[in-house]
């Protein structure tokens, strides 16, 4: 499927597909901030590429989860009015309004003046209740991922069995958060690498790994480990606030995948 994504920042990602605009996990908020939330205080060191006011018309958002402010913070929250997001059960039962609460392998349709998608949860591992997105146009080429914050365990290979995925867009990072424990609770470069392979991925767009201060692991890191595991060729970088385009491939969908309706 041919994607346009523009990174505006953190896990924040403008994806234009099938005709309609989804925006995921939206970060908005003025940099630098501190978020105090109980025994935990997460800082965001640098704002956002692109401004909510110079956003195009959305179709949907899709929050993989809504308790964490690298994931959803004030401005954020203020583009949930009024539009259908996508979440997790437990997030659509806090957001309330149009926000729609999917359990893994779950599929809702969006549907827009230009087009269709039909977006699919998967399952997430994280501190919290989490999902992922496969996204899809009816009937026809591969899927984009976006995996939301999640460590990789073995529960994600069901995605690349299930489906055929061309575009990835990962969550990394290896964030650490002591409240949580001393375990990452994003990937790192290893886990991303290894999900890329089970996926069997064409193109990872690597999000979620700068911009705060409890991220432990970088750029050069992800590049490092995916360069061990001979998969540096998939890695792709889009600079922050410009629109890339990325084709996923012609492959069909296949009769075997049944993460669709």
């Amino acid at each position: 499927m041919k994607t346009t994504l523009t990174c505006i920042g953190t896990a924040t990602v403008l994806l234009e597909a099938g005709g309609l605009n989804l925006l995921t996990d939206p970060v908005f908020d003025h940099a630098p901030v501190e978020y105090p939330t109980g025994p935990v205080t997460l800082r965001s060191l640098v704002g956002p590429a692109v401004e909510p006011a110079d956003l195009p018309v959305l179709d949907a958002i899709l929050l993989s989860h809504d308790e964490h402010p690298d994931n959803l913070d004030v401005a954020g929250r203020a583009l949930l009015d009024g539009r259908t997001v996508l979440t997790t059960v437990s997030g659509a039962g806090r957001l309330g309004g149009d926000a729609v609460g999917l359990a893994p392998w779950e599929t809702h349709e969006i549907t827009g003046e230009r087009g269709t998608l039909l977006v699919t949860a998967t399952p997430g591992r994280h501190a919290g209740d989490v999902i992922g997105f496969l996204i899809r146009t009816p009937g026809e080429e591969k899927a984009l991922y976006v995996s939301g914050d999640t460590v990789y365990y073995d529960e994600l290979d069901e995605i690349g069995r299930r489906c055929s995925v061309g575009t990835a867009v990962l969550h990394f990072g290896a964030a650490v958060v002591p409240f949580f424990g001393a375990d990452p609770i994003t990937m790192d470069g290893e886990q991303g690498a290894r999900l890329a392979r089970s996926l069997g991925a064409e193109t990872v767009v690597p999000v979620h790994y700068d911009a705060w201060d409890h991220f432990t692991e970088g750029r050069d890191g992800i590049v490092d480990a995916f360069t061990r595991a001979g998969l540096p060729h998939l890695l792709r970088w889009p600079e922050r606030g410009v629109r890339t385009v990325i084709d996923s491939g012609t492959s069909s969908w296949g009769a075997s995948a049944v993460c669709g309706p």
